[in-house]
């Protein structure tokens, strides 16, 4: 398997994709919302077809590959050794209501381990890709995580899931202590975006819960080939399918880590 050849063809596929995203933003037709399990989490035609146009893309660049996709357009395999794991649009409420921060997430992974993660945020044209044993990448230039050494000098962004899971009050407490400790939080509405920032050194941190596979495996993936660390909330490995996610700079990560631990009861 030639990860950088395939690695050429899923960011050929985003791109292709983007653009109907991007053409299809300057036209929506909100008539066309769909409603999905919980309150907020909306759909549009413009997800599943997106989606269908990337599983089509992709089952021909490793046709013995599985897939996990957000829509539910192809059959989900996870059993497969390699797997393609997908989100055509995340930040589909930002698209909706014309906020040009949303992304295409891409990842592959080989058994428990990821080996390629593209992201496409299309509003800004910026094309985040890497494949194992390799740097990461913005649009062909290498990119690095912030440097910065503490959280009080940081920039962190968060997200609010659709489903608290009566932890509403937790996740505050710890969003409070942050506000109070660090440069601000942003909540972009993406987190594949907040993941591929952290990667360029846009932000310092991200942590976000009740998050799902599509949302991450590909910007997580990209973190920590960009000299990131990301784990759960207790610090281990089972970020992409356990639900929470802690992702960070080396430096700033730890810090990060013990306040959410602490107030999250682990």
């Amino acid at each position: 398997m030639n990860l950088q050849t395939i690695q050429k063809g899923v960011i050929k596929a985003s791109l292709e994709v983007g653009d109907f995203i991007r053409k299809e933003g300057m036209a929506f037709d909100r008539t066309r919302i769909e409603q999905k399990t919980g309150f907020n989490n909306l759909v549009s035609y413009v997800d599943k077809e997106a989606e269908k146009r990337l599983v089509d893309a992709l089952h021909k660049l490793v046709p013995e590959a599985g897939f996990v996709t957000e829509e539910g357009t192809v059959e989900q395999n996870v059993k497969e050794e390699f797997k393609w794991i997908i989100d055509p649009l995340d930040g589909t409420t930002n698209f909706l209501h014309g906020m040009p921060t949303y992304a295409i997430s891409i990842g592959l992974t080989r058994g428990d381990d990821t080996i390629l993660g593209v992201v496409y945020h299309i509003g800004r044209d910026e094309c985040f890709h890497a494949i194992e044993n390799d740097a990461a990448y913005c649009n062909e230039k290498q990119i690095r995580v912030s440097a910065i050494p503490t959280l009080r000098e940081s920039l962190l962004a968060t997200g609010f899931p659709y489903n608290h899971s009566g932890k509403s009050e937790l996740y505050l407490d710890i969003i409070k202590h942050f506000l109070k400790h660090t440069h601000g939080i942003r909540r972009l509405g993406s987190a594949a975006i907040d993941l591929a920032y952290v990667a360029c050194g846009r932000l310092e941190g991200f942590f976000e819960y009740n998050l799902n596979p599509w949302d991450v495996a590909a910007g997580a993936f990209i973190v920590q080939q960009a000299g990131g660390k990301v784990t759960d909330f207790k610090g281990g490995k089972d970020f992409v399918f356990g639900n929470e996610l802690c992702a960070a700079n080396m430096l700033v990560h730890e810090e990060m880590l013990q306040l959410i631990k602490t107030r999250w009861g682990y």
